[in-house]
C-alpha cells in the first residue's frame, strides 16, 4: 500500500538541488557573438555589443565572441568622425577591446558548439562584415560571416542582429524579413535591403521582428537615433530573450 510519505513535500535541500540541475542544463546553452572592431565608425558599436553579452549573461549562457582575423576597411577619428590617414588597424585585434582580450578567429566558430549567433551592429558590420557601407545593394558578404550565417540558418539555429547588422542577413538569405527602424529614418538601408529582396518592418527602439522561416530576429538599436540609450538596451534586451527562447523551445 502506498503511504503518504511518498507523496510529501520534497525538502528544501532536494528543491534547491533540483534547481541547481535545471540551471546547471541551462547554462549549457552557448552563444557566439560575432564582433566587427571596436568602435561605432570603424568597428562595432560598443553599447550594443555591451547590452549584447549583458543580456546573455542574465539569460543564464555560455558566450564566446568572434571576429574575422582581416585588416579594417579603414580607421576613423571618433572625435573628428574623419578617417584617419595611414592608419591600419585588425579586426580580431580591434575586437579583444570589447572582449577583455577574450575573442577568436572567426573561422574558428563551429556550428556544432553553439546554440546561436548574435551580430551586434556598428558600422564594421557594414564596411568590415560586408561591402555595404561602399556598395549598398550590391553588396558582398565577408566570405567567414557568410560561411556562419548560411551555416547557422541550415541548422535552423537561430540568428540575432542589430542596428544595420540585418542587411547582412538580406544580402545572405532569399526573401528574409528584417527591421532597421523606420522607413522615413533610415530610407537608404531600407530601400537598399528591399532590393536585395528583404521585407522591411518598422520599429521602434524597443521592437523587435522575428522572421520564423529563417529563424532571423532583428531590433533597431542605434538606427533609431533619437531613442535614449535604456530603449536601445532594452530593445537588444528582447531580441537576446527571443534568441533564448527559440533555443529552449527546442530541448
Amino acid at each position: 500500500m502506498l503511504t503518504s510519505k511518498l507523496f510529501s513535500r520534497p525538502s528544501s535541500a532536494t528543491l534547491k538541488s533540483i534547481t541547481c540541475r535545471s540551471y546547471a542544463r541551462r547554462k549549457e546553452n552557448s552563444v557566439a557573438v560575432v564582433l566587427s572592431g571596436c568602435g561605432v565608425y570603424d568597428g562595432t558599436e560598443v553599447h550594443e555589443a555591451s547590452a549584447v553579452m549583458v543580456h546573455l549573461s542574465r539569460g543564464g549562457v555560455k558566450m564566446q565572441l568572434f571576429a574575422p582575423d582581416i585588416d579594417q576597411m579603414h580607421v576613423v577619428n571618433h572625435l573628428t568622425g574623419n578617417p584617419a590617414d595611414g592608419q591600419r588597424r585588425n579586426v580580431l585585434e580591434e575586437s579583444a577591446r570589447i572582449g577583455r582580450g577574450n575573442v577568436k578567429p572567426l573561422d574558428e566558430l563551429s556550428i556544432h558548439d553553439y546554440d546561436a549567433v548574435i551580430f551586434p551592429g556598428g558600422f564594421g558590420a557594414a564596411k568590415n562584415l560586408s561591402t555595404f557601407a561602399t556598395e549598398g545593394s550590391n553588396m558582398s558578404v565577408e566570405p567567414q560571416v557568410e560561411k556562419v550565417l548560411k551555416d547557422f540558418r541550415y541548422a535552423k539555429k537561430p540568428i540575432g542582429l542589430c542596428c544595420i547588422s540585418p542587411v547582412l542577413a538580406a544580402k545572405t538569405y532569399d526573401a528574409c524579413s528584417i527591421t532597421l527602424g523606420q522607413d522615413d529614418e533610415n530610407a537608404g538601408p531600407v530601400a537598399a535591403a528591399t532590393a536585395m529582396g528583404a521585407t522591411h518592418h518598422n520599429k521602434n527602439a524597443t521592437g523587435l521582428h522575428i522572421d520564423e522561416a529563417n529563424h532571423v530576429i532583428t531590433t533597431p538599436a542605434f538606427m533609431c537615433g533619437a531613442a535614449p540609450m535604456h530603449e536601445v538596451f532594452d530593445g537588444i534586451g528582447n531580441m537576446v530573450n527571443a534568441v533564448l527562447r527559440h533555443i529552449r523551445s527546442k530541448l
